[in-house]
């Protein structure tokens, strides 16, 4: 974004993290890519920065911050590396603020401190083998027992599941009930009759795990649930519509680094005696993709600024959330193009954008389904 754009604060920000992203996350993200390893580092570097804090007030260890500011970060993070801005995101975007949003004065005293300062990994499990973008028919139960509830069922495709700490799950306590009676409760990864079974061979985001989560008989204090009791899913859709926010600002900084790459390509390489940049066929690639880069942030940061005018944003931040993702991959796919042949091979940075970006269309939210949540707003406008 035009650097007039940002406030001095916002500025100093952009700065500071893009300088961590260029020479901490990026020279390691080729590397974690093909060995899939976990960006402890990158993670332990943003915590230390402050940046696993954002959004939480600093009496429970945050850093406090705004909107705006978290889509600056998450934007760097995602230009330098999308498997680290994912892994950022599972844990602050959806665990920590589902916490801040909706736990207790206790809760929070007890989770979020150790979330902020990194010094334990967090991960949000909503979905289920079954129940993709239809969440509100999910099979896992919690039923009560005594003080407590009991779980049984499985969620997967869980970020950071491996690696965290704590865990916030839904479950239902009475599947007849649909939407409302599903509960959000903060689950402990060492309790018994929880397991975690790792999910291998992604397209993409590769650094960042993804696993099963089984709970057979898993016993959660009742003390752990989030919110009134049955209010978990009008919470979990609270969460998910903000987080969609950090979605896309990591599809803007996907988009942005596979435009760079494109960029540096075609002004080095030479073919029938000029520079490829010198072809206006692909110099008409770099402005659309550029222009499309540059509408997806200006709509990204228009829904970070009504999310902090704590105005309605639902809708922009569905449309910043369903064009940047189309934006991302078809940017990650013309940096393909003009790369040629040496584009479709790895460790080219061309063709790990290229495999990064498509998820970006599919969680958090599909893209169909943020055409209903669009087309549902703006027909009730009427």
């Amino acid at each position: 974004m035009n650097q007039y754009l940002l406030s001095e604060e916002e500025l100093l920000l952009k700065n500071t993290i893009k300088d961590f992203a260029d020479n901490t996350i990026a020279p390691r993200a080729a590397h974690h890519d093909e060995t899939s390893e976990f960006p402890w580092e990158n993670m332990r570097g943003l915590a230390e920065m402050g940046m696993l804090g954002l959004g939480i007030d600093e009496e429970f260890g945050g850093s406090g911050g705004t909107n705006r500011q978290t889509a600056i970060v998450v934007e760097e993070i995602s230009r330098a590396c999308a498997a680290t801005a994912t892994t950022f995101g599972a844990h602050v975007s959806l665990c920590t603020q589902f916490i801040n949003m909706f736990g207790t004065e206790g809760q929070k005293r007890q989770f979020l401190p150790p979330l902020v300062s990194g010094e334990m990994m967090g991960a949000f499990a909503l979905t289920e083998p079954e129940t993709g973008s239809d969440a509100a028919a999910m099979h896992t139960t919690g039923v009560a027992s005594g003080g407590s509830y009991v779980l049984n069922g499985s969620k997967t495709f869980i970020t950071n599941a491996e690696e965290a700490g704590v865990l916030v799950v839904m479950s239902s306590i009475d599947r007849s009930l649909g939407a409302r009676g599903i509960n959000a409760m903060i689950v402990e990864k060492d309790s018994p009759g929880l397991s975690v079974n790792p999910l291998h061979g992604k397209m993409g985001i590769r650094a960042s795990s993804t696993a099963e989560v089984v709970f057979e008989n898993c016993s959660v204090p009742m003390e752990n649930r989030l919110g009134d009791e049955g209010n978990g899913f009008r919470e979990t859709m609270a969460v998910l519509n903000a987080s969609r926010l950090t979605i896309a600002a990591q599809c803007v900084g996907i988009a942005q680094a596979a435009y760079d790459s494109a960029l540096a390509y075609v002004q080095q390489r030479r073919a029938f005696g000029q520079r490829l940049a010198d072809f206006q066929g692909l110099q008409w690639m770099l402005v659309d993709m550029a222009t499309s880069i540059e509408t997806s942030r200006l709509l990204t940061h228009k829904a970070a600024t009504l999310m902090d005018a704590e105005l309605p944003f639902i809708t922009e931040v569905s449309m910043a959330k369903l064009h940047a993702s189309r934006v991302a991959v078809e940017c990650a796919d013309k940096s393909v193009q003009m790369h040629g042949g040496i584009g479709y091979f790895a460790p080219t940075d061309a063709e790990r954008f290229y495999r990064d970006a498509k998820v970006m269309e599919i969680y958090e939210g599909a893209s169909e389904v943020q055409r209903l949540i669009i087309a549902r707003n703006l027909i009730s406008r009427e």
